[in-house]
């Protein structure tokens, strides 16, 4: 799947860190509320306090926003953050519908969430029908989990590195060979405003 395929995308997953809210902001808000498919977002956040970017977005957006707690079956039309401290993945076993798993298993690439722990459960549960995100951060977590999403069929844009405020996580995944697409934050924000269920 080179280009975003808007009738077999079936999950979107965000990785971010430092620079990452920011770019967040310019691409959460300008979802609508008919989009059809569930967003999970791991930004790299301190550990030992909660996470305001909830509240921050649920203010902004038109879609639902959640925390999750483990077990919850994953929605449509919602968007999730990885709670401070807890890996979050997805299950999808025996045919169930898609749900989330919160680990506190050690951190990978320095980080509890791990961007990579997400990507690569998605992958397992999606397929091709996932697009992953990657977007601004100071280290290379995500770019393993985009490679391993690309390697299923599914799609990856990279953040173009030349507008991060850090591109270090954006240049790991287009080094690693995972980005089928660099792409600014107003052309991804443009390419799915055009994922929407027009059923709704």
């Amino acid at each position: 799947m080179t280009m975003f395929d808007a009738a077999r995308i079936g999950a979107v997953v965000i990785g971010a860190s430092a620079g990452g809210v920011e770019a967040l902001n310019l691409l959460l808000p300008v979802l609508p509320k008919a989009f059809a498919a569930p967003v999970l977002v791991v930004v790299h956040v301190r550990q030992g306090q909660p996470s305001l970017l909830p509240g921050l977005f649920a203010a902004r957006c038109a879609l639902a926003i959640e925390e999750p707690f483990d077990k919850d079956e994953i929605a449509p039309g919602t968007v999730y953050f990885a709670p401070p401290g807890y890996h979050m993945l997805v299950e999808a076993e025996g045919g169930a519908a898609p749900s989330i798993a919160l680990s506190i298993d050690p951190p990978v690439r320095f980080s509890r969430p791990s961007v990579d722990v997400l990507f690569e459960s998605a992958a397992h549960a999606y397929g091709e029908r996932l697009l992953s995100i990657v977007l601004s951060g100071a280290n290379d977590d995500g770019a393993r989990g985009a490679r391993t999403i690309r390697e299923a069929g599914g799609a990856c844009w990279a953040q173009d590195p030349a507008t991060a405020t850090a591109p270090a996580m954006p240049l790991a995944a287009i080094a690693a060979d995972a980005a089928n697409e660099v792409l600014t934050l107003e052309q991804m924000a443009m390419r799915l405003t055009q994922y929407v269920d027009h059923s709704k």
